[in-house]
């Protein structure tokens, strides 16, 4: 991956819907040299597809807990699969220090993230957890 990909990637980033031309301008490279580059990016794995923001008004409507969980070495494995089995684990991370992983959960109330930090607790694998409700979010990337 040279300077070009990290820019494409950069600018899809900011935009999904951006077309290949206007890519190709803001790139100053010419369309047919973006469009394969980003072919190639995605049949190696890099681009995994394009995707949609939510406005900042719908997430605000929403609450978003990081979730911390110690887990059985042995289980993590098949921990991993059953978090992201659930919809609204919306990432899920290694981490160090006393807990495992850390899943970033969002909800529609906190009758439904009360519901979910269980639903995480009761998993097979999950020695225990411990959860901080998201006040604000100065900026996000």
């Amino acid at each position: 991956m040279d300077e070009l990909d990290t820019r494409l990637l950069e600018l899809l980033e900011a935009n999904s819907r951006a077309s290949i031309t206007s890519l190709a301008q803001q790139l100053g490279s010419a369309r047919a040299t973006v469009q394969e580059r980003m072919q190639r990016l995605e049949r190696s794995g890099t681009l995994r597809g394009y995707t949609i923001r939510v406005a900042p008004a719908y997430e605000k409507q929403q609450i978003t807990a990081h979730v911390m969980i110690a887990a059985d070495p042995k289980k993590q494995a098949m921990l991993t699969r059953a978090l992201q089995k659930m919809p609204r684990v919306r990432a899920l991370y290694t981490i160090s220090g006393q807990y495992d992983l850390l899943a970033m959960v969002r909800e529609n109330s906190t009758q439904e993230l009360d519901a979910s930090i269980d639903a995480i607790g009761e998993l097979d694998g999950v020695e225990r957890t411990i959860s901080s409700i998201v006040l604000s979010t100065k900026f996000e990337r």
